[in-house]
């Protein structure tokens, strides 16, 4: 699935009735929040025109004026952060309109034109934090996600939470503040691209949360600045469940529940991750992963823990680390694109289309072995082209 498809569903605002939260964090969410302010508003004018040009003739050269109109409409309501204008950029973006497709790569890149002077106006660094959370689903992710978020709303951040959940079509994720719901953000693999609008948007904290323990975490983890790793006080079992490969991708461990009679579990659990950490491989020069204890319904720990992410944040922007990781993942979503675009091409191919029954019921008969097919296909297949 290709950079113009984001995912196949998005809830509009009435959709997001049902999130789980408190009255206290609704209360708070309707409160107007104070967007960073990364330059005048003279100054964000002038961005609007930056490399809107060379866009537009770069992907296309006969837009209409009805085209152009659009374009301009939700560019101009997207940067200046209307709600409305997201949900409907993301939905634009999804499109399987050959036409709209186009058109979306001219958004797309007005967008990133965009963002780049945001970042040359903020010294170069990335104007938004992007923190993926992962964990078990008695973790507690979903009371994690509004103590923190309410204390950052509060603090005068935007932020956003993008759910991601492969296995499931009815979970989704929310922008905090915007009332905006999102699902099956990740069965495209394609999470890169709201992450993107939300950022033009002006939300300076991005959340990408994850259900559950799998495969979704290694995908996360390549377009977030920072994995943390949400664990319950439990026993052994449940510490040898999560996968050694999740724990190493870990920059921060929290574990969570910890008040009441959960206090001592959760403490003997916070010194069985700290040993275990110390044996993996280290993913950075300048930061050793921590473990923290929190309680979210006592909001106990929840401001070091807010401090403990931001001192990463420094120590990567300081090192040029945050910078490299985000210039890798770019390449990994460059490779990840070519490689679903080329297998969409591939499957589709009339020739391919049409040779591939027979080879199928030849593979499975046992008559040929699946690598001579496969190698039959791809013959077929660069032969006509």
């Amino acid at each position: 699935m290709g950079l113009n498809r984001v995912f196949p569903i998005l809830h509009r605002v009435a959709a997001l009735s049902s999130i789980r939260s408190t009255t206290a964090l609704r209360h708070s969410l309707c409160k107007p929040t104070v967007k960073l302010c990364y330059a005048s508003l003279c100054n964000f004018q002038q961005m609007k025109s930056v490399s809107t040009e060379t866009a537009l003739s770069h992907h296309i050269s006969d837009l209409t004026d009805r085209e152009k109109r659009l374009l301009t409409k939700l560019y101009d309501e997207l940067i200046g952060g209307q709600r409305a204008a997201l949900t409907e950029s993301i939905t634009f973006v999804e499109t399987q309109h050959p036409r709209k497709k186009e058109l979306a790569q001219v958004l797309l890149q007005r967008m990133l034109a965009f963002r780049q002077e945001l970042e040359k106006r903020n010294g170069g660094n990335p104007v938004a934090f992007r923190v993926g959370l992962s964990g078990p689903p008695s973790a507690g992710k979903s009371s994690f996600i509004e103590v923190v978020g309410k204390m950052l709303t509060g603090r005068g951040h935007e932020v956003s939470v993008l759910a991601v959940d492969p296995s499931s079509c009815t979970t989704g994720g929310s922008l905090m503040g915007d009332k905006t719901r999102m699902t099956e953000l990740s069965r495209d693999m394609n999470a890169y691209i709201p992450i993107f609008l939300c950022e033009g948007a002006g939300y300076d904290i991005v959340l990408v949360e994850t259900v559950g323990v799998g495969q979704s975490e290694f995908a996360v983890a390549d377009m977030v600045d920072m994995f943390v790793l949400l664990i319950p006080p439990a026993g052994g079992d449940e510490l040898q469940g999560i996968k050694r490969g999740i724990i190493e991708m870990a920059d921060l461990v929290v574990v969570t529940k910890s008040d009441g009679e959960l206090f001592v579990p959760a403490r003997r659990i916070q010194a069985e991750y700290t040993s275990a950490l110390k044996l993996l491989r280290k993913k950075s020069k300048v930061w050793k992963p921590k473990v923290v204890r929190i309680s979210s319904q006592m909001g106990q720990g929840v401001p070091e823990l807010w401090n403990t992410m931001l001192q990463f944040r420094d120590a990567m922007l300081s090192s040029g680390e945050l910078r490299v990781c985000r210039q890798t993942q770019q390449k990994v979503w460059l490779w990840n694109l070519i490689q679903e675009n080329a297998l969409r091409q591939f499957q589709q191919h009339p020739a391919v289309c049409a040779e591939l029954p027979e080879l199928e019921r030849r593979v499975t008969c046992g008559d040929i072995s699946p690598g001579l097919a496969a190698d039959l296909l791809l013959k077929v297949f660069s032969t006509i082209q």
